[in-house]
């Protein structure tokens, strides 16, 4: 449904691509011979942020035909006009007052532009009271974004760079399953995988640091032997960043994940890690240097927990079916099914997407501070958080 929108977007490179590919590997076998092997977390940084050459760094189209996968939002604006709703709600309960959305990871600025479309188009008063910001460290992707996103949005590189902060809420769609991970796998005490090189990349145990081990024992999980899984100790720092910074609203965290007891069931004992190239999953990261992405399943309870360790109340934990059908998206598409002409055919492959694809992949956390227990519709049916 974006197709057209991204035309502009598009990259011819493949020599370029080689090249960086090609640099890339290179850099890091020679950071490996120089300074030992890497962990897991700083190999998997340098494939997908080194400057000017990781996976989201580079020049090239990630999102769509082009790239290597789809995001919801960039499926149909549906989803972002969805999500539209949930804010104005959040607005409401806030006394319909001047409300700051910040949005983290804005990838092609295809969620922001369906927010600010529908919020413009449904409700006059809440577009002039808020203000839009997105924390947007790429340079790349910034830049794909102003051409996208024309009013109403500012560009920080930090939540603390935004000045006089007012009410409102933080958001993030799939940012969280990017950051990148250190992986573990429980031996006789739990070792930390790092990453050497011998005429190939090989993995190699040492002993996890404390602040790992930490991580498990504030979740109260223990792992059985030969458990092999993921800390995304990153996820966790940037849920206590947005705790202290945000004094009054909400935030809300979308993403793929469970919660630490399915996380850590024995249906994921090798883990979650998977990589994407080319619109196909591989589990093999040593592959495609800076050319796939590699991700990992987010652990809601944790970032529950950290949460409420720095005064946000978990307001609730739903998957997407269940989060779009509460804030009404049958009857939404039924009304733009006769408003913008929609065949039936097209409101079925949407439902399909969003609903049925996407609906149990995708879970929505949504927490708050400094507001009475005011309870929201997509979290009716469970008020209390499930993480």
């Amino acid at each position: 449904m974006h197709s057209s929108r991204y035309r502009s977007l598009k990259r011819a490179g493949t020599a370029l691509d080689y090249l960086i590919k090609t640099l890339l590997e290179e850099i890091i076998i020679e950071k490996i011979k120089s300074d030992g092997p890497l962990s897991f977390h700083d190999f998997m940084e340098s494939c997908l942020y080194y400057p000017g050459q990781g996976y989201y760094t580079s020049p090239k189209i990630r999102l769509g035909k082009q790239g290597d996968y789809y995001t919801s939002s960039y499926v149909t604006p549906v989803f972002g006009a969805m999500i539209a709703r949930q804010l104005e709600e959040m607005w409401a309960i806030l006394g319909e007052k001047k409300f700051m959305i910040i949005e983290y990871g804005a990838g092609t600025g295809m969620l922001a532009h369906d927010i600010l479309y529908y919020i413009k188009t449904h409700n006059e008063k809440f577009f002039e009271l808020m203000e839009y910001s997105i924390i947007e460290k790429s340079p790349v992707m910034r830049e794909i974004e102003k051409g996208i996103l024309t009013e109403k949005v500012k560009w920080y590189n930090s939540i603390n760079e935004i000045p006089n902060m007012f009410p409102g809420c933080v958001l993030s769609n799939e940012l969280l399953d990017n950051f990148s991970i250190h992986q573990v796998i429980m031996d006789t005490e739990l070792m930390e995988v790092f990453v050497g090189y011998r005429d190939g990349f090989f993995e190699m145990l040492r002993p996890a640091e404390a602040a790992i081990k930490n991580y498990f024992c504030d979740l109260g999980v223990f792992l059985p032997k030969g458990f092999r899984t993921e800390v995304n100790l990153e996820a966790v720092e940037w849920m206590r960043t947005i705790a202290q910074y945000l004094k009054e609203g909400f935030v809300m965290t979308i993403d793929y994940g469970y919660p630490s007891s399915e996380l850590y069931a024995q249906d994921h004992r090798q883990g979650t890690l998977i990589c994407y190239h080319n619109h196909r999953v591989n589990e093999d990261p040593y592959h495609h240097i800076g050319e796939q992405d590699i991700t990992a399943h987010v652990n809601f309870s944790a970032l529950y927990h950290t949460g409420k360790k720095y005064g946000l109340k978990g307001c609730g934990l739903a998957n997407q079916q269940e989060f779009l059908i509460k804030l009404g998206i049958e009857d939404f598409l039924e009304q733009i099914k006769y408003n913008q002409d929609l065949s039936d055919d097209s409101v079925a492959r949407i439902k399909n997407l969003l609903l049925d694809e996407m609906g149990n992949k995708f879970k929505i956390l949504i927490q708050q501070k400094g507001l009475p227990g005011q309870q929201l519709r997509c979290m009716q049916r469970d008020a209390k958080s499930r993480a």
